[in-house]
């Protein structure tokens, strides 16, 4: 669960509009906006990878796809701890000899 956002998902939309459309500096849409400017400059770059403008950066989509491929494989890498723990001690049971009862290979009278 991610943390919740301090600021809300119109102001954001309207600080990077306003960016876009303005060509104002970002340190002042974000004065007049109330808004810290490395914040809304993190929104801008954000949405440019979005929209397929900064193929430097992954877009959100892509980012979470890298969250949720990062998770599934931690939780791979605990299941194949476990599955080599209970290898071994499996391993360490077939190597044990084994012991017979007194009454085996006798047959029953």
């Amino acid at each position: 669960m991610s943390a919740p956002r301090k600021y809300p998902d119109e102001l954001r939309e309207r600080a990077i509009r306003e960016v876009q459309t303005s060509g104002r500096p970002v340190a002042h849409v974000a004065r007049d906006l109330g808004i810290h400017k490395e914040a809304l400059r993190n929104w801008v770059r954000q949405a440019e990878a979005d929209q397929g403008t900064r193929p430097d950066l992954l877009t959100t989509n892509e980012r979470a796809e890298l969250t949720q491929l990062r998770k599934e494989m931690a939780e791979l890498r605990r299941a194949n701890e476990i599955l080599k723990a209970a290898s071994v001690f499996f391993a360490k049971e077939l190597d044990q000899p084994r012991t017979t009862s007194p009454d085996h290979g006798r047959t029953g009278r």
